[in-house]
């Protein structure tokens, strides 16, 4: 079978037994992928500028991750950390505590997603707390479970159709965006009221005695890679103080190095009393956490916490390769001069294109904005939506974002080499150049 039908094959199997709700952002079956390279079933080569959503910072297939699953796969497979725990389990639980923020004694739960992370998270602050309430942010991403789902805020296509959504949960209007503040402010002269705010929400929308947690993306991911202004995070830390309130970072895709720190809150120099952790963790494996102050963590009544598969461990094998990769690699300094790369050509290609109307991110997650009109600041999702067909017909895999479909944003893995990565912007570029020409800007 010549290459061109095995894709014709798999289009139709795909057709035929997957259904229409799962998404695929890309028409291609791949066959094999190594670093920064992904190969098709049709033998064509990409750069991937998308890395499995955040999952790859280490790259796919790093050699330590493969090393560590087909030694541990000859070991066991699975005999459920309830039932009998196991070295990599606990090894990588004291790993991450020790490298988590903060001088508070710490300790961690492991779990399969992103979503039951966040969900978890909200379980051990109501179990500790007491109280029912949990505060998102407008523009966050959760996850797709009910409570996750909840916790999100886009309706569509997340939350469509899926109600009734969880109760107690609340949320808040995320001022922080800077540039589309909704209160028409400038930082710094605002005084970073986008947190002071969260006084006005408890008085009008939930009383703060209620609320068990709040919980936000220190960079907003689905959200368009939206960056807070650096004392966003103090003011919210203070005000999570002074009303018993457990502060609970979402550090799924922001999280392992994606932001030039090991986890983004490092950034604004805050600890978190709670932080759901996944994609990256598990080099391509399935495996999530939470990471929590010890007192709160502890607080969960024996049985409350746990899974069947949560921290599998060959999952743990893997994550603690990709701690090792952080450690040993120098991963966090190719984050820092990845991160200084883009951001340099980013913001030329802002100065040079008017339908692009931001460039921001932290460290090596950064993404652009499209917008028809500067002025306005109007979105122009078919501007995001142009670029990442050209790229994709051109070898080159990114992925849109932001609330209005009109962000594309960068997350290549770590180890991408030079000029792996000279040839990915330079697709980019190229695409918004014709993309623009084509919309007339």
């Amino acid at each position: 079978m010549n290459t061109t039908d095995k894709a014709s094959q798999l289009q139709t199997l795909r057709e035929r037994f997957v259904p229409k709700g799962h998404p695929n952002a890309t028409p291609f079956f791949v066959e094999s992928a190594q670093g920064a390279l992904l190969r098709d079933v049709a033998g064509r080569e990409f750069i991937d500028f998308v890395g499995g959503i955040g999952v790859l910072n280490v790259g796919h297939c790093h050699p330590r991750v493969v090393a560590a699953i087909k030694d541990q796969a000859d070991k066991y497979l699975h005999t459920c950390s309830m039932i009998t725990m196991y070295e990599p389990y606990v090894e990588l639980a004291r790993r991450v505590c020790e490298a988590a923020a903060g001088e508070s004694p710490k300790k961690a739960l492991f779990v399969n997603s992103g979503s039951e992370a966040v969900e978890n998270t909200v379980k051990i602050a109501r179990c500790h707390t007491g109280r029912p309430g949990a505060v998102s942010m407008k523009n966050a991403f959760h996850g797709r479970t009910l409570l996750a789902m909840s916790l999100t805020s886009k309706v569509k296509p997340y939350k469509y159709a899926f109600g009734p959504m969880a109760s107690e949960v609340y949320q808040y209007p995320y001022y922080a965006y800077c540039y589309r503040c909704p209160l028409g402010l400038s930082y710094p002269d605002c005084g970073v009221a986008c947190a002071d705010k969260m006084r006005e929400f408890f008085i009008g929308t939930a009383a703060a005695e209620q609320i068990a947690c709040i919980i936000a993306e220190p960079v907003q991911g689905e959200g368009g890679f939206v960056v807070p202004p650096a004392e966003f995070f103090v003011k919210l830390r203070a005000i999570c103080d002074e009303f018993g309130i457990v502060f609970v970072a979402d550090e799924v895709q922001s999280g392992f190095g994606r932001t030039s720190k090991l986890f983004a809150m490092e950034h604004f120099g805050v600890e978190p009393d709670l932080m759901s952790v996944a994609k990256s963790m598990g080099g391509g494996l399935p495996l999530a956490g939470v990471i929590g102050k010890a007192d709160i963590m502890d607080s969960v009544h024996v049985g409350g916490i746990g899974g069947t598969y949560g921290g599998n461990p060959l999952a743990c094998r893997a994550g603690l390769a990709v701690m090792d990769a952080f450690e040993q690699d120098d991963l966090l300094g190719a984050a820092v001069r990845l991160g200084d790369t883009l951001k340099a050509r980013f913001e030329a290609w802002k100065d040079e294109f008017p339908l692009i109307g931001d460039a921001r991110g932290l460290g090596a997650m950064r993404a652009l904005e499209f917008v028809s009109d500067r002025a306005t600041k109007t979105p122009c999702p078919e501007a995001a939506k142009g670029v990442v067909k050209y790229c994709q017909d051109n070898g080159l895999l990114v992925l849109s974002c932001g609330n209005f479909g009109n962000c594309i944003r960068a997350l290549m893995p770590l180890v991408i080499s030079d000029e792996q990565l000279a040839r990915g912007l330079d697709i980019m570029e190229r695409g918004i150049r014709e993309v623009s020409k084509n919309l007339g800007k």
